[in-house]
C-alpha cells in the first residue's frame, strides 16, 4: 500500500496562483508515473495532468494546458501541481495519484494509490 498525501489546497481569487503538494510515502512513487485529478462538485472525477517516472513526460487537459504545470521531486517522494490564472471553474477537490507503471497516462484506472483530496476554490 502506497499512502498518498496531498496539501495546498485553499480559497483564492479567480486570477491568483496556488502550488499543490503530493507526498506519496513509499519508494515506490519515484518509479512510476504521478498524475492529478480534479471532481467538483456534481461531476465526475476528470483528469488534470501527469508526469512520467524520470520527469520528462507530462500530459495536460486542455482546460488547463498553459496555467497548470506538473512536476516532480524522485528524491522526495514528491510530485507538484503548479496552478496560475485559476478561474472558478477550477474549483474542484484536486486527488493525486500513483500510477502503476513508469510511462504517464491519463486514463484514472492506471493509478493504483489515491490520496483523499485537498479543495480548491476560487471566487470570481
Amino acid at each position: 500500500q502506497v499512502h498518498v498525501v496531498e496539501s495546498g489546497g485553499g480559497l483564492v481569487q479567480a486570477g491568483d496562483s496556488l502550488r499543490l503538494s503530493c507526498e506519496a510515502f513509499e519508494r515506490i512513487a519515484s518509479s512510476n508515473a504521478m498524475g492529478w485529478f480534479r471532481q467538483a462538485p456534481g461531476k465526475e472525477r476528470e483528469f488534470v495532468a501527469s508526469i512520467s517516472w524520470n520527469n520528462v513526460i507530462t500530459y495536460y487537459s486542455d482546460s488547463v494546458k498553459g496555467r497548470f504545470t506538473i512536476s516532480r521531486d524522485n528524491a522526495k517522494n514528491t510530485v507538484y501541481l503548479r496552478m496560475n490564472d485559476l478561474k472558478p471553474e477550477d474549483t474542484a477537490v484536486y486527488f493525486c495519484a500513483v500510477s502503476g507503471a513508469p510511462g504517464t497516462t491519463t486514463n484514472s484506472d492506471d493509478y493504483h494509490y489515491w490520496g483523499h483530496g485537498t479543495q480548491v476554490t476560487v471566487s470570481s
